[in-house]
């Protein structure tokens, strides 16, 4: 087996053949080929925030065992966010493949929640709240209107763009990030940029808004791990 080239790899992911040539062999930029990388780059983004950064936000919380400074309604708000998904696809009888992801997204940030509370002392709460959200969504599946459904899918990005607004406010007010992973924030910027291009690619202005708007709210998460462990660190230091 031959080990694939640069070349290779560049043109089965992320460019034709004739944006290569004309890249790294004519030296010209086109903005069509451009416009192609950069959505190809988005889509991989994408691709790790969805598999991989609620996963490390996980694995920072059980690893370091605790949650100080994540906040409980940011977190269910996402859990909300990821829930939506799962009943508008089991609704619509959507095949396991299709909405795996969210599945494993929303047992993710389940453990979360649980975590943060038992970590306060609270863990029949959580159990409690846990089985109660299980209850919820049964019965949202067996008896909801399928238009309350629909409503619901469509307050997926504003309850994520709340969620982050709630953590950036709560980061603000302790004067630290906590347990935040930074791979998480980092890949959750990334995932945020790549969508909020692809929508405005797209021209669907509304969903672009929000979506931009959802990458400056993650910017300013990654700023303020950034500030509040740089300035965490110089205090330090002075002490």
């Amino acid at each position: 087996m031959t080990t694939p080239t640069v070349k290779d790899v560049l043109v089965t992911f992320f460019m034709s053949e004739k944006c290569y040539e004309d890249f790294f062999v004519n030296f010209l930029v086109h903005v069509s080929c451009l416009k192609m990388v950069l959505s190809k780059v988005a889509g991989f983004w994408i691709l790790f925030d969805v598999l991989l950064a609620q996963l490390l936000q996980l694995l920072t919380v059980l690893w370091r065992g605790r949650a100080d400074g994540l906040s409980l309604t940011s977190v269910l708000l996402q859990l909300y966010a990821f829930s939506c998904p799962i009943l508008f696809a089991v609704r619509h009888n959507f095949p396991l493949e299709a909405w795996a992801e969210r599945l494993f997204l929303l047992i993710q940030t389940a453990a979360i929640v649980l975590l943060m509370l038992r970590y306060q002392g609270n863990t029949l709460h959580g159990v409690m709240l846990l089985l109660s959200h299980c209850a919820l969504i049964f019965l949202l599946i067996t008896y909801a209107a399928s238009s309350l459904i629909s409503k619901m899918q469509d307050t997926i990005l504003p309850a994520i763009i709340l969620s982050k607004l709630i953590q950036t406010r709560a980061n603000y007010c302790n004067e630290h990030t906590g347990q935040l992973s930074s791979p998480s924030l980092i890949l959750s910027l990334g995932g945020a940029l790549g969508k909020s291009l692809n929508y405005w690619d797209s021209y669907v202005i509304v969903e672009s808004l929000l979506h931009t708007v959802s990458a400056c709210l993650s910017f300013a998460l990654v700023i303020q791990m950034f500030y509040y462990r740089r300035h965490r660190t110089k205090m330090n230091k002075n002490e």
